[in-house]
């Protein structure tokens, strides 16, 4: 088999380790994910959201009040979107990889590492706005609720079109595109610096010269993959505050409740200063920590073994 093919199959398997991994991380972690949505919407001066006093009350509220299907509230296009986006991220982010790589004898440079990432998120950030912009919505429909709830994916995406046009879908991607260049970035900047720090590390342990990953377990993926989005959290999480903010459902008057990224910087540092633009930290933490331990963990044993299967 040529290089040319060996590489572009390679780059399928990214593609496929990412989506089987995001999958895994949604369906484990979803519940979390809609209590974040609603507690960033809730500004103070919603009336359509409600107010949960910390993450373990908003879960048992929502348990006790909306059931499991409240719990689970917008886990298809949850699903879709994720598992799209790791796809999509991982295949994208390979690809610039490669083509970084070529005629460079060195490893890349965390620059090159950096531009890579955010190349791979403003792709996918334009790929997937639309999905994410449903989910949000179907979160954040309560028993609070005066306008006709939307009846699932297929009845949002057909309501959001003929009551607002296609340009609704796109609502939120100004901060959607800096935030998946920015959190990408930084989450796999981090993710293979550390990396290479862990193999650096284990070689002169166990004194050998190899710096293949092979050295590395399931637990170290674990603590690497944390770690990567706890950094990238704090850094990009008002971005995703912006964006939740921008796509929310228009009132029954179809005036939205924020116009645009500024309206909403505008107005949450003026009602509610900076601790605002984190509203709802501790339910993303809880979510994305170990969300993104379990993504590493899937991703990287999944390559390795559609690598030893490749090799057979």
């Amino acid at each position: 088999m040529s290089s040319s093919s060996l590489s572009e199959k390679w780059q399928w398997e990214n593609a496929a380790a990412g989506a089987v991994s995001g999958f895994t991380t949604v369906a484990l972690m979803h519940p979390l994910d809609v209590v974040r949505t609603r507690f960033q919407v809730n500004d103070g001066r919603a009336t359509h959201v409600p107010t949960y006093k910390n993450t373990a009350q908003a879960v048992y509220t929502i348990a006790r009040t909306e059931g499991l299907r409240g719990l689970y509230a917008g886990f298809y296009p949850a699903v879709i979107g994720s598992t799209v986006s790791w796809g999509l991220y991982f295949f994208f982010y390979s690809r610039a990889k490669e083509r970084y790589l070529k005629n460079r004898e060195e490893k890349l440079t965390p620059g090159l590492h950096l531009v890579s990432a955010a190349e791979a998120g403003a792709l996918v950030s334009l790929c997937t706005n639309p999905i994410w912009l449903v989910k949000t919505r179907l979160q954040l429909q309560t028993p609070l609720h005066q306008t006709r709830p939307y009846l699932g994916l297929h009845d949002a995406f057909r309501t959001i079109l003929k009551e607002e046009g296609w340009k609704a879908l796109y609502k939120g991607f100004l901060p959607s595109l800096f935030l998946q260049i920015s959190h990408g970035a930084i989450q796999f900047t981090a993710y293979e610096e550390l990396r290479k720090a862990v193999v650096d590390y284990k070689s002169r342990k166990n004194r050998k010269s190899s710096e293949s990953d092979d050295q590395l377990n399931s637990v170290d993926y674990a603590a690497l993959g944390a770690s990567s989005k706890f950094a990238a959290i704090l850094v990009s999480y008002p971005l995703q505050v912006i964006r939740s903010r921008l796509q929310q459902r228009p009132g029954s008057n179809g005036i939205p409740r924020y116009m645009h990224t500024w309206h909403v910087l505008k107005e949450t540092a003026r009602f509610e200063g900076v601790r605002g633009f984190y509203r709802g930290i501790t339910p993303n933490i809880l979510k994305n920590a170990p969300a993104a331990s379990i993504t590493f963990v899937v991703y990287e044993n999944v390559v390795k073994l559609l690598k030893s299967s490749r090799t057979e």
